[in-house]
């Protein structure tokens, strides 16, 4: 014990320290970062802390932390801890560390904010195991895409393989909208759906496969028209759309409202053996209407019901979409925005193309104004089905 505490003292006159109070000042400016273990981080943090449990702080604070000249607080429950995490940082490099005295038990006990974090399960940890080992991801990653929402458009070819990946990722909230039923001439790429639920409504099938996937996930269904009179209420709240329709008039009614709301569309289609994706991100980048003002004569873009779809096409552009919008919720890596990736299953290749923002473009060019109105007049849909609605992919 004397071997510990001379250890202790001899630690602590090598760095810096600082009470509660003078910490308290240092939120919004300082990083905190919290050394516990994590049945103590569970049970209370200060707000906006980075978690690191001491043992792994070697391991893992270089991928967290990544500017060694940042400000950092360090605590741990009482000070001890903190105090030899101070020392590990200064010796990595780390030139702007100070350990918290009292730490978050003397934090608590004079009334300073605190906040009890939402963590991942036991079962939640090994089921996104595999992402927590991503330094980019970790638990505060799956964290946020538990609380995520992202919208698709369509449980189509391409919703239905962007669908199952977001829910397996843990997406939390997924909304689906479509008023189609299941048709057998589906199952050749709509791989939510099987053969039991022929003539059942897309959502519900889609609703039941996806829960039966990850119980995790709530799946929002929208049986209805997308329509210039609902696009807004629909699209509220939610972080990403993923487009997967087949028709221009939804399209640029998306376009329109997504700019109005704000909200990144991750943008598909699919024709025979190609397929495309890019990411339309509000104000940071083109918009739909930059990449086609206008809609092409139906008789120059045949809908996947009239020329034909490869059927693992969509597997591999529904699945993109899904990779661009964890990226998107992720702030990982660099989304597709303002470039449009063009696949050629026949080649196998991909190529990348340019968008720019059209500085005259109606809706996104400065002063433009948006108005929601319904499209079909301008732009005829691609194929109309029995019942009046438009096909997905």
């Amino acid at each position: 014990m004397a071997n510990f505490r001379e250890l202790l003292s001899q630690t602590k006159n090598q760095i810096s320290e600082i009470e509660p109070i003078g910490a308290e000042q240092r939120i919004g400016q300082a990083t905190f970062l919290d050394v516990r273990e994590l049945d103590e981080f569970e049970q209370g943090m200060i707000p906006g802390s980075v978690f690191i449990p001491r043992g792994h702080l070697e391991s893992q604070v270089e991928s967290k932390i990544v500017d060694r000249a940042t400000e950092i607080v360090v605590y741990c429950a009482g000070g001890v801890r903190s105090a030899f995490a101070t020392k590990t940082l200064q010796d990595l490099g780390y030139t702007n560390v100070i350990s918290m005295a009292g730490g978050f038990g003397r934090w608590k006990n004079e009334g300073r904010p605190w906040i009890t974090p939402a963590v991942l399960n036991p079962e939640q940890r090994n089921r996104y195991h595999r992402h927590i080992l991503l330094p980019e991801v970790g638990e505060d990653g799956q964290q946020k895409l538990l609380e995520s929402k992202v919208l698709l458009l369509g449980a189509g070819g391409l919703g239905s393989p962007a669908a199952l990946y977001l829910a397996a990722a843990g997406v939390g909230t997924l909304g689906i909208v479509d008023m189609d039923v299941v048709d057998a001439s589906n199952l050749q790429r709509q791989i939510l759906h099987n053969m039991e639920r022929i003539g059942h409504r897309k959502v519900d099938s889609a609703k039941s496969t996806l829960t039966s996937l990850n119980p995790d996930v709530n799946v929002v269904t929208y049986d209805v028209r997308f329509g210039a009179d609902n696009v807004l209420d629909i699209i509220s709240g939610y972080d990403v759309i993923v487009d997967g329709t087949d028709n221009f008039p939804t399209r640029y009614l998306l376009n329109d409202a997504a700019l109005m709301k704000n909200i990144p569309v991750v943008h598909g289609s699919i024709f025979r053996f190609e397929g495309q994706v890019t990411v339309f991100d509000p104000y940071n980048g083109p918009c739909y209407r930059c990449l086609l003002p206008e809609p092409p004569p139906p008789e120059l873009a045949p809908s996947c019901a009239e020329a034909g779809v490869l059927g693992v096409l969509p597997g591999i552009i529904g699945s993109l979409q899904a990779l661009e919008t964890i990226k998107i919720l992720l702030g990982l890596g660099d989304p597709l925005i303002g470039r449009l990736l063009a696949y050629d299953a026949l080649e196998t290749s991909f190529r990348t193309f340019k968008v720019r923002h059209d500085p005259k473009c109606p809706t996104c060019s400065p002063g433009s104004e948006i108005v929601i109105f319904e499209y079909d007049q301008y732009c005829m849909p691609h194929a109309v089905l029995k019942d009046g609605t438009t096909e997905t992919h």
